[in-house]
């Protein structure tokens, strides 16, 4: 009998690069099913609804946690994101890998109500390239930067909490490390 999948959870600061390296691993391997979170965040240039996220008013996103959709949300930069249960707990059943990703509160929750997660911390090469990488992508105010770095640096100190870390030094090398942790060759 073959062992059943973990589900995966990748997360770590703002700006480390998650979406970018879950984007070069899923162009090689789409059979990694990574789970869309809602948001009430708008959606930036270029996202699309039900792809990036799902993009959800605040009424909807109340309606859903009052009725236990989600395996975990939390608030994060002012805005609420939460990942529906449904999807990953069908998957996973299906013997499917699941690949979460989610911030440091997410997969707190995560690992309380799902012990056997596999926890992966994505760390960045060092501070100077975490700050340039969150004020050169120029889409948020500098408010929500700062915000954002706030944020980082309570993220960067939960690390110890977490299976596994990854520095993400290159796309490459830490979507191939994901891969191998997720048992996809």
């Amino acid at each position: 009998m073959t062992e059943r999948p973990r589900l995966t959870v990748l997360s770590g600061p703002s700006g480390v690069g998650k979406s970018t390296v879950l984007a070069h691993m899923r162009k090689a391997h789409p059979e990694v099913w990574y789970s869309v979170s809602a948001t009430t965040r708008k959606p930036r240039p270029g996202e699309r609804d039900g792809v990036q996220y799902f993009f959800v008013d605040d009424e909807t996103f109340d309606k859903m946690v009052a009725n236990g959709d989600f395996l975990e949300w939390a608030r994060f930069a002012g805005n609420r994101y939460g990942t529906p249960r449904r999807p990953v707990v069908e998957r996973l059943e299906q013997g499917q890998p699941v690949l979460l990703e989610i911030e440091l509160q997410g997969a707190r929750q995560v690992r309380e109500s799902m012990p056997d997660a596999q926890l992966v911390f994505l760390a960045p090469p060092s501070w100077e390239e975490l700050v340039r990488r969150l004020t050169g992508r120029g889409t948020e105010p500098e408010d929500v930067i700062d915000a954002r770095l706030r944020q980082a640096r309570v993220e960067l100190a939960a690390e110890p909490e977490f299976d596994t870390t990854l520095v993400n030094t290159s796309v490459e090398d830490v979507s191939a490390e994901l891969l191998a942790l997720l048992n996809v060759a």
